[in-house]
């Protein structure tokens, strides 16, 4: 029961921030003289995105896309929905994905097909968290901020059944 996890630390709110500023830093220096449309994907990104756009010293639009494929389950179902589409264009624009997790790949291979469709004129991602033992599908991560191991994680964005997503720093849950 979700009420009852019993939860350990597994990446500090200043591990956190010391990743982030590392990330923004990577960000500005590809994306100098240009102004991209940063996406992150609710629920979970809104986090992290947040600070790092107020890391970020370039000129950027923001915008959102919400995909279903978990649920209130702990496990992908496989199939990955569009609940709620980017409102901004993106043909054109140089697009960079913020996700809080790429776990099996199969969402975050979806959203990136779906913006493929829309012709950008370049498509990076940029990914918290990278859990590579559970990858089903390839998926190429531009900037990361950091490899966690096969456990499920909450905090900074990252929830379970919608809990825990205020936490400020990642945990696991302990066995």
């Amino acid at each position: 029961m979700v009420s009852q996890l019993q939860l350990k630390i597994l990446i500090s709110h200043e591990k956190i921030a010391k990743a982030v500023n590392r990330l923004a830093c990577e960000i500005e220096r590809d994306y100098q003289c240009r102004q991209p449309l940063l996406i992150g994907v609710l629920k979970g990104s809104f986090v992290f995105m947040a600070d790092l756009i107020r890391q970020l010293d370039l000129p950027l639009d923001l915008d959102f896309v919400r995909l279903a494929s978990y649920g209130a389950d702990r496990e992908s179902s496989g199939k990955v929905r569009v609940v709620q589409r980017p409102e901004m264009p993106v043909n054109s624009r140089d697009v960079l994905v913020v996700e809080d997790i790429v776990d099996t790949g199969i969402t975050t291979s979806f959203l990136l097909d779906y913006l493929k469709k829309k012709k950008p004129a370049s498509l990076k991602l940029c990914a918290l968290t990278d859990k590579p033992s559970r990858r089903r599908v390839t998926v190429p991560i531009d900037y990361l901020g950091f490899t966690v191991p096969n456990k499920f994680i909450v905090g900074y964005g990252l929830d379970c059944d919608e809990k825990y997503r205020n936490l400020p720093d990642i945990y696991t849950q302990e066995d």
